[in-house]
């Protein structure tokens, strides 16, 4: 199984054994984040793993997750600093996936107050992680997601690597399963939108939500060997929407 077909199978996993993973996996998880380029540059990042199966981070337990491992991801406190977090740890997710080891993104995490900095970078995103009581895995139809047909508004007929790409997209896990995103779908460019808020910004969940979305298009891109970039637009950020508001375009490159 590679990251790609993670996407369409993994699902988030709320009960774990105490089982250890080796220092050898848990160092290729470090590896692995070491090789993965952020959403947006010059956001410095760290990664760190806590290892609570003597449940020394037993705060983190406290919404349900007791999980014998958390990975942590420390980042500067920058514009977006919360969507390149999302972005960053799906594609740990999957990488974990790949290895037969559960995940599950944990919102509002409690912790005390001396692990949420280090270096002057704060704490964004916390995962659960380790080996689960079951399969980490079911399949794509048992998923609760919104069709293809209730995100999007097609401008011109998609073809099907476009296709491939959104249904990766709509696969993505968010808070609540809220699945804020809509596409407006053209020949060669997706323009990304959420539900609108209040503000002009994001919500700092949805903001983690989109940067799992856009994970999982991107890796779908990779499989399929297709220069997408992911850009704001001018003309579209500049923009009144009634009901959603701008996120990101997807373009091909010719």
């Amino acid at each position: 199984m590679n990251l790609f077909e993670a996407i369409f199978v993994r699902k988030s996993v709320r009960s774990y054994t105490n089982e250890g993973i080796s220092p050898k996996v848990l160092e290729d998880i470090l590896k692995q984040f070491d090789e993965i380029n952020g959403l947006f540059g010059g956001v410095e990042t760290e990664l760190a793993i806590f290892d609570n199966r003597q449940n020394d981070y037993k705060m983190l337990s406290i919404l349900g997750i007791k999980a014998p491992y958390y990975l942590v991801l420390y980042s500067e406190e920058k514009d977006r600093a919360m969507m390149n977090a999302g972005y960053l740890m799906e594609q740990l997710s999957l990488y974990m996936y790949t290895r037969g080891i559960g995940s599950c993104f944990i919102g509002n995490p409690i912790i005390k107050k001396k692990y949420q900095y280090r270096d002057k970078k704060r704490m964004m995103v916390v995962m659960a992680f380790g080996k689960p009581k079951g399969s980490c895995y079911r399949k794509q139809a048992e998923a609760k997601r919104l069709s293809l047909d209730d995100l999007c508004v097609y401008k011109e007929t998609p073809r099907q690597w476009m296709k491939q790409l959104l249904d990766a997209a709509r696969m993505a896990p968010s808070s609540m399963n809220s699945q804020p995103w809509r596409f407006v779908v053209f020949d060669s460019r997706i323009h990304i939108f959420s539900k609108k808020h209040p503000s002009d910004k994001l919500g700092k969940w949805d903001e983690v939500n989109f940067g799992i979305m856009f994970a999982n298009m991107m890796t779908a891109a990779e499989e399929m060997w297709l220069d997408v970039d992911l850009i704001r637009l001018d003309e579209l950020s500049q923009k009144n929407f009634q009901n959603n508001q701008y996120v990101l375009s997807a373009i091909l490159r010719p």
